[in-house]
């Protein structure tokens, strides 16, 4: 657990599943972790804005407003921002090579990190055989995550009152019914499948909120998990080393959780 007094500078910071639009995007915490964390380039992995939600009903409070921004303020001051589309925000996919405010639009790509290392970075829905094959599926499971975290809400509050812990109800019920259909881990098969088709060293995604970064038969697989619950981000050191940082309480605190054997474990359990 380290305190961060002023901003800290990496050569890559990895960002996705904001979902701005949706009542439970966390953008006090993202804009807190956007002013400690400065970078040479920003890839934005997907679902930053939530188009499905906002086709529903109409939601942008000021915090979405300060989140854009703000990236477009560092794009402005030199910083290199890629925004990759996902399902969510899947209307900018009409639109790969253009550039909004200085924000680059691709719908793939490769990074070559620091180390020499190869990334294919992605986000990751085209291997989700539940939006690809069955949307009005994918849609009734978007609602009923909608639902989960407006009983995660009620559930806090009242662990929080009786002294409980913190505990994410939405984050179980999703993981349950994942885990039932080996969601997760043929996910993650695929997607390093596909890197590995690329000949790269590694994948970076999103998609399935669930922050990750482990080794795949070879391939380093790591997934930046979500600025919904788990608020979470991947950041590349000028050396090239790969990290999880975990933004939890604003302009106070974060955990950084390099890439270690106790963590993998960790991760695989959670």
């Amino acid at each position: 657990m380290t305190v961060m007094a002023n901003s800290r500078h990496f050569r890559t910071i990895f960002i996705s599943d904001v979902h701005l639009g949706s009542k439970a995007a966390q953008t006090d915490l993202l804009l807190d972790f956007l002013r400690h964390h400065e970078a040479d380039t920003i890839i934005l992995v997907g679902d930053i804005v939530d188009g499905w939600r906002l086709k529903r009903s109409w939601h942008w409070p000021q915090g979405c407003n300060d989140v854009v921004q703000k990236l477009l303020r560092k794009a402005r001051k030199g910083c290199r921002i890629v925004y990759i589309p996902g399902n969510h925000d899947e209307f900018l996919r009409d639109f790969p090579g253009t550039h909004f405010g200085g924000i680059e639009v691709a719908e793939r790509m490769i990074h070559d990190a620091a180390d020499g290392k190869k990334y294919l970075v992605l986000h990751g829905d085209e291997f989700d055989v539940v939006v690809r094959n069955a949307r009005l599926l994918a849609y009734l499971g978007d609602w009923a995550y909608d639902a989960a975290i407006a009983l995660n809400v009620v559930l806090a509050a009242v662990r929080r009152r009786l002294g409980m812990p913190y505990w994410s109800f939405s984050a179980w019920a999703k993981l349950q019914v994942k885990q039932a259909v080996n969601f997760i881990g043929e996910f993650q098969n695929v997607v390093a499948e596909e890197a590995r088709k690329n000949d790269v060293d590694g994948v970076i995604c999103g998609h399935i909120h669930h922050a990750v970064m482990e080794e795949i038969n070879g391939i380093q697989y790591i997934n930046t998990g979500d600025w919904v619950e788990s608020c979470t981000a991947v950041v590349e050191r000028h050396d090239g080393t790969m990290e999880m940082i975990t933004w939890q309480k604003p302009a106070a605190v974060t955990t950084l959780q390099p890439l270690t054997p106790e963590l993998i474990e960790d991760m695989k359990a959670a």
